[in-house]
């Protein structure tokens, strides 16, 4: 487990580029809140946006997680665990006034892309609203 990336990894590279290149500007690998142990891969501070890029296989990804064989239990413990702590998050920074959006990494990043722009470009409009 110590080798997984948990920053920079491709499907999040990916969706950073197009981001990027949609004149989106943002701040990688950061707590939403302070004090909040848990990072956000990508975060919009202005907006209040903070995208989570989910792995299928720590996540229980229902289309494509998968479930070792060995040590079954542990594992199936650990993912519902991650599920419940990423659920909880949300909870807490949804409280706090800002958006989540959380991604799997099979997902077209181009499409993840639109959906974040448009995310921000609404909590945009209703900051200059309000």
């Amino acid at each position: 487990m110590q080798l997984q990336r948990t920053r920079d990894t491709g499907p999040e590279m990916a969706l950073r580029r197009l981001l990027h290149a949609a004149g989106l500007r943002y701040r990688v690998d950061r707590a939403p809140l302070p004090g909040l142990r848990r990072r956000a891969d990508i975060v919009f501070g202005p907006a209040r946006v903070a995208v989570y890029v989910d792995g299928c296989f720590w996540h229980g990804c229902p289309e494509h997680g998968t479930r070792p064989k060995a040590n079954a239990a542990w594992w199936r413990e650990k993912i519902e665990r991650t599920g419940s702590r990423d659920r909880e998050t949300d909870a807490r920074l949804a409280s706090a006034g800002w958006l989540v959006v959380r991604v799997w990494e099979h997902e077209e990043p181009a499409v993840v892309a639109t959906r974040i722009r448009e995310a921000i470009k609404g909590r945009r409009r209703d900051q200059d609203a309000g």
